[in-house]
């Protein structure tokens, strides 16, 4: 006879809050041990450096229990409910998903960022709990309920992919072609989820809940292939390793971890294909309700961790109270810089905002000429905190506002991650300015040089609001220099053409 079980609304909830403050600055082993191997093997000085950061910053939020990614993510919930479950709840299954979020997300303890905004195609507001969360429920036999839980950020569900291919089109082609496409700003080195089959919205599903399962690739090559969806696997890690666009986008050895498949029966006349990345912020947790209580998840060993610290060799530093355009345009792309001083904040409501005030003829409320903007949406401080874990938002977001801001604000630099696009470059470049970029995935750590906060305009857009940061030694790198220089476009293209000589150091892509 199946075990039955009865799952109280309270446990349920209990379960999910607690997965989402464990994965919000745990992150999974697996993606850690990977990590640090493949920071082990890297050749690249730029893309050995954002790993670094990484390692540091994952554990830093291990023990200060604080977020990994300023972006905590749109909840996704994944639940496999046995046919004989029984519910002793009065809530619905996505309102206890729901509370559960709630609860995590408004944790006094450690404060996660509310993104998700309602009425997305008009006026969207912040829904000021993060919720709702995306549920996912499938019917399965026995008597208990498997849930899967993710945070997934902005920047990598942005880059998201589909196609209806033809049935006789190349899979392998159509993945080569889009990853170089979707750019830095999914933060790489992370992991490819990629559905095959079923329809248009099967496809994206199966890509999704592809990123949940472990990573195994060093276990797989180790071993060999042993289907034909294996052998697409492996095929696929080394080929896209090989592309050279590295740990964001700055070209190295490694730019995926693994690569996961589902497939699913398909139309006669069709192709379906999703790719979605997971982020070096890769956050997701497991477990299972038998009805004895709520789930408890262990924590993960320090020991996991590879011992780092961080200290950039040769970097230049930097006085942002001080610093001149002559200044400026004797930095290349590529070099790391540690700023220092007032360095102000703004994002994509806030670009809207003051573009809209520049096009009606109005005064800005705060003063650019000579100044730094980087964009970032912080997490609420706790306790003693100057302000949350603060890493950057995707640049190229604030690509169309880049030449107004520039030329009609005097603005002299900007901090964001990954790459910009041409029409940014191009401004860039003719008004002598600067893009700088921090990595994205530790924002802990970039938050620690962050020594005093205050909002200076636009209060009521809340973390999109215009701040004041007094940083000390923040550690950025020269993405696009004065000349229109972009680390993103030569370093990617230098490590393709290293990989494809066969230098030695290539063993990670074996």
């Amino acid at each position: 006879m199946a075990v039955m079980a009865t799952i109280k609304q309270d446990d349920f909830i209990h379960s999910v809050q607690d997965a989402l403050q464990f994965i919000s600055y745990y992150h999974p082993a697996d993606y850690i041990t990977n990590l640090a191997r493949a920071y082990e093997l890297e050749e690249s000085v730029a893309a050995k450096d954002a790993m670094a950061q990484i390692l540091i910053n994952s554990r830093m939020c291990a023990e200060g229990h604080r977020p990994i990614c300023q972006d905590t993510g749109i909840v996704s919930i994944f639940l496999k409910i046995g046919m004989d479950v029984r519910w002793d709840a009065t809530l619905t299954v996505q309102q206890m998903c729901d509370e559960g979020v709630r609860r995590a997300y408004k944790d006094l303890d450690n404060t996660l960022r509310a993104s998700v905004l309602a009425d997305p195609a008009f006026s969207r507001k912040n829904t000021k709990d993060n919720t709702p969360s995306v549920v996912v429920i499938e019917m399965v036999p026995g008597g208990e309920v498997e849930v899967t839980v993710a945070a997934k950020g902005g920047g990598s569900e942005a880059k998201s992919k589909f196609a209806m291919l033809n049935p006789s089109d190349s899979i392998v082609d159509w993945i080569l072609k889009v990853v170089p496409e979707m750019g830095a700003g999914w933060c790489p080195p992370g992991m490819l989820g990629i559905g095959i089959g079923g329809t248009a919205e099967k496809a994206m599903l199966l890509a999704k809940q592809a990123l949940m399962e472990p990573i195994d690739m060093q276990e797989l090559i180790a071993r060999g292939p042993q289907n034909k969806t294996e052998e697409l696997r492996t095929e696929l890690y080394k080929k896209v390793n090989a592309l050279g666009i590295g740990a964001q986008g700055l070209g190295g050895l490694t730019t995926v971890l693994d690569v996961k498949i589902l497939d699913y029966p398909t139309h006669a006349a069709n192709l379906p294909i999703a790719v979605i990345p997971n982020c070096a912020a890769t956050r997701h947790a497991h477990f299972v309700l038998d009805g004895s209580g709520p789930a408890k998840l262990d924590p993960p060993s320090l020991k996991d961790w590879p011992e780092l610290t961080y200290s950039p060799a040769n970097a230049r530093r930097v006085n942002l109270d001080t610093v001149t355009r002559e200044e400026v345009a004797t930095w290349r792309a590529g070099e790391v810089v540690l700023l220092s001083g007032k360095l102000l904040t703004g994002r994509d409501a806030a670009h809207k905002r003051m573009m809209d005030m520049l096009n009606r003829g109005e005064k800005l409320p705060v003063d650019f000429t000579n100044r730094f903007i980087y964009y970032v949406g912080p997490v609420d401080p706790v306790r003693e905190e100057v302000v949350g874990p603060a890493g950057p938002t995707t640049a190229t977001r604030m690509d169309k506002f880049t030449r107004q801001m520039l030329e009609s604000t005097h603005l002299l630099g900007m901090v964001g991650k990954s790459e910009r696009g041409p029409v940014a470059i191009d401004a860039i470049k003719d008004n002598g300015a600067v893009y700088l970029m921090a990595v994205g995935g530790a924002a802990y750590l970039v938050s620690k040089a962050i020594k005093a906060s205050r909002v200076l305009a636009f209060e009521d857009l809340g973390m999109e609001a215009i701040y004041e940061f007094t940083v000390q030694d923040m550690p950025v790198t020269v993405a696009v220099d004065a000349r229109g220089v972009s680390v993103h476009q030569t370093g990617p293209a230098e490590w393709k053409a290293r990989i494809a000589g066969n230098f030695a150091g290539v063993p990670i892509l074996q």
